[in-house]
């Protein structure tokens, strides 16, 4: 039998004080990391300082005015964004109303449903989608989603025209041989252009959250026996609540500032248009990709104040979809 040494009195026998500071390679990638993360702010930070200093000038002059005024008339000194602002909104969610939905099914479909065998090659196609340029998506809108979404709209007249966004004024469904110049380059178009952009975003987060679901808690509700679908519903959607939540406002951040597809598709137009089947229209990215080349002093103040506009409301979005995430309960207590 070993007995253990007896420390002397000059043996210190204090617990040893651990240090949590980074050492090493750990001490790099943590102050990299860092400076990484700062430059990050601080370069964010700066975009918005400059497009508020530069539009100061326009919200000094104008005051409120700038924010409720519709038309954009350089020449008589009267500039406004009520129309653009309120033609991004609009076509943002028309663009969620399409994206949504099959980025979470798409996102169920991945996670939950497809073979192992193609599930990697899903997820490469839906992630190939968001590197498309947008140059791209808007000739693809332009070209070959118009003309059928002007017969879809004339139908959606035809039918759903008693609510008011779906109504065409002057334009009737039912003629013979329907004008479709009425239903072109409206917000419904570039809305579904848009909805194709936003759509990898907005789905690569959905799965990624999906994934994450604790595998205990979906073979215990098979194991209670129920059905696939029923294990969907009652443990997978419910786990990944946030990250649909978050997924949805990111990409709706990504579709409130979608500029060249828009700009493709869109007549423009300085109006409030709560119709979104007619013919017209304007968002705040297409009007500063399409009047800033040939600006003067004062429109280009103009713009970038419609600029920063445009960059507190994305960010707004942005912060609020990364909260959500955040504290959702996606990825706390997964198995192993």
């Amino acid at each position: 039998m070993t007995t253990l040494p007896v420390p002397d009195a000059s043996t210190d026998v204090r617990p040893r004080k651990i240090s949590r500071k980074a050492t090493g390679a750990d001490a790099v990638f943590v102050y990299s990391a860092r400076a990484v993360g700062a430059t990050v702010l601080v370069i964010t930070g700066g975009v918005g300082l400059f497009l508020g200093w530069q539009g100061y000038p326009t919200l000094k002059h104008y005051g409120l005015g700038f924010f409720t005024e519709v038309s954009w008339q350089p020449d008589a000194d009267i500039l406004g964004i009520a129309g653009v602002l309120s033609g991004t909104i609009e076509v943002a969610l028309v663009a969620m109303t399409i994206a949504f939905p099959l980025a979470l099914l798409t996102a169920l479909y991945i996670s939950e449903y497809a073979p192992a065998q193609i599930k990697a090659t899903l997820v490469s196609l839906v992630d190939l989608m968001a590197a498309v340029p947008s140059i791209v998506w808007g000739l693809w809108g332009f070209f070959l989603i118009m003309p059928h979404a002007a017969y879809f709209a004339i139908w959606l007249q035809r039918y759903f025209g008693w609510i008011p966004i779906f109504d065409v004024k002057g334009a009737d469904p039912n003629a013979a041989v329907p004008d479709l110049s009425r239903y072109a380059a409206s917000m419904f178009c570039a809305g579904i252009a848009v909805a194709m952009m936003v759509l990898p975003m907005s789905c690569a987060v959905m799965r990624q959250v999906f994934s994450q679901t604790p595998e205990g808690e979906k073979e215990a509700a098979l194991a209670l026996g129920a059905t696939k679908w029923g294990m969907v519903r009652s443990v997978v959607l419910p786990f990944g609540r946030g990250g649909i939540i978050g997924g949805a406002m990111l990409g709706l951040g990504r579709a409130l500032g979608e500029t060249i597809a828009v700009l493709l598709i869109l007549s423009p137009s300085f109006e409030i248009k709560p119709r979104i089947l007619e013919v017209g229209g304007n968002t705040v990215s297409s009007l500063i990709a399409g009047r800033f080349g040939d600006a003067s002093k004062t429109q280009l103040s103009a713009l970038l104040a419609a600029g920063f506009v445009l960059f507190l409301l994305t960010l707004l979005v942005n912060t609020l979809a990364a909260v959500i995430v955040n504290r959702s309960r996606s990825g706390a207590g997964t198995d192993a």
